[in-house]
């Protein structure tokens, strides 16, 4: 298989969707890897570390995406990309399509077969490549928030962690996934007065534990947030259901409970936000006030450490990508359950029932576009290979 790797151009984005690693993977198999020029440099990974693992580059993105027959990304693309897809590509890549209706449109349009890194399910009912960028996430946003909160960042000039005689900020975190955690343990590390909110109990023991009684777990519920909301001074929403757009856990009226030039970081603004006053913002212009009260809601926070994130990323896709290519999209979906569940959008129509709800549309049987009910009555062999060993290899990648 062709699988063709083009330089990312949504703005402020530095990561590229592939390594010399996964390169030497792929043609060691028998695949032949198309690089654009210049699509590693972000990640400090020069065109010839990719050719001396055997890839070929080429000049521009439209040889890239005219000849690939599987085409890696790192975000979704972006309109000019929309306008390159043809209907025998396969397009593997983060979407987050529930909040993006005109996207969905352009995708089915085009005829290709779209899946997404967000939605592929290990066995266990993970999101195995979703979890790598949650972690980056989760720890840039308490990064973030700490820098936002200074005052000539327009916050309210409190340092995260105090110093002897002052108490430290106060930080709720809301949802306690891989974003949370991380945010949370980075709060706790830089020593500010930590509440971690989730709605899954076992979910709150297993936190307790980890952070060794230096956190407040606490049930999430409207009340219970607005009860401490007044006190905090750094927000982070974390909150996500499986493909679907985020709910909003603050709501506009509630800003008006905070304190002056507190700060909400909202993780989840890739899948709509989960402030309600949310919108997608850049690394170049990351934050606005809304109410007096500091939003950044940067849609790709990943990407502002590309060489940490393009690694961990490619760890998390590698076998992913090694299935797909060795036996195209039908057979490693029909393999593996969980990789069937990435597939978003195929021949025209939206297969995943989060993502068509989100958008308004009808919900297709993805075994049916696809064609995998009548391959396997066919007698197609191999049922067990792919899945177990993609997920083996993700487990080992960790």
């Amino acid at each position: 298989m062709r699988v063709g790797v083009p330089t990312e151009i949504k703005p402020d984005e530095y990561r590229v969707a592939i390594t010399p690693i996964g390169v030497r993977e792929l043609a060691d198999r028998g695949h032949e890897v198309l690089i654009q020029r210049g699509a590693g440099e972000g990640s400090s990974i020069a065109d010839a570390d990719f050719e001396a693992q055997g890839a070929r580059i080429v000049p521009g993105a439209e040889g890239v995406w005219g000849e690939a027959e599987m085409v890696l990304k790192v975000k979704e693309p972006q309109a000019p990309e929309v306008l390159l897809l043809r209907a025998e590509t396969t397009l593997f890549t983060y979407l987050h399509l529930a909040p993006a209706p005109e996207l969905t449109r352009g995708l089915c349009d085009s005829g290709a077969t779209c899946v997404a890194y967000e939605t592929v399910e290990d066995r266990h009912g993970r999101l195995p490549l979703l979890a790598p960028m949650s972690e980056i996430a989760g720890k840039i946003a308490t990064q973030a928030g700490a820098f936002m909160l200074e005052k000539p960042l327009g916050g309210r000039g409190i340092l995260l962690g105090g110093v002897p005689g002052v108490a430290p900020a106060n930080v709720m975190v809301i949802g306690g996934g891989a974003v949370g955690m991380n945010a949370a343990f980075i709060a706790i590390g830089m020593e500010a007065d930590v509440f971690v909110y989730d709605v899954s109990i076992d979910k709150l023991r297993e936190l307790d534990v980890a952070f060794g009684g230096r956190a407040s777990t606490v049930f999430s519920s409207t009340l219970s947030i607005e009860e401490r909301l007044p006190d905090m001074d750094l927000v982070i929403g974390g909150v996500l259901v499986h493909g679907a757009r985020a709910p909003h856990v603050i709501k506009r009226d509630q800003l008006a409970m905070m304190k002056p030039s507190a700060v909400l970081v909202d993780v989840a603004i890739d899948q709509g936000g989960c402030f309600e006053t949310s919108r997608p913002t850049t690394h170049g212009d990351p934050t606005y006030s809304v109410d007096g009260i500091i939003h950044y809601c940067v849609t790709n926070m990943p990407g502002a450490v590309p060489i940490t994130s393009t690694y961990a990323l490619t760890n998390a896709t590698l076998p992913y990508v090694l299935a797909l290519a060795d036996h195209g999209v039908a057979e490693a979906a029909r393999r593996d359950p969980g990789l069937k569940l990435g597939v978003n959008v195929a021949a025209g129509k939206v297969t995943h029932p989060a993502v068509a709800e989100g958008v308004g549309a009808e919900c297709a049987d993805v075994d049916e576009v696809l064609g995998i009910e009548e391959a396997a009555s066919n007698g197609v062999p191999g049922s067990d290979g792919a899945g177990a060993t993609a997920a083996h290899a993700v487990r080992g990648a960790h």
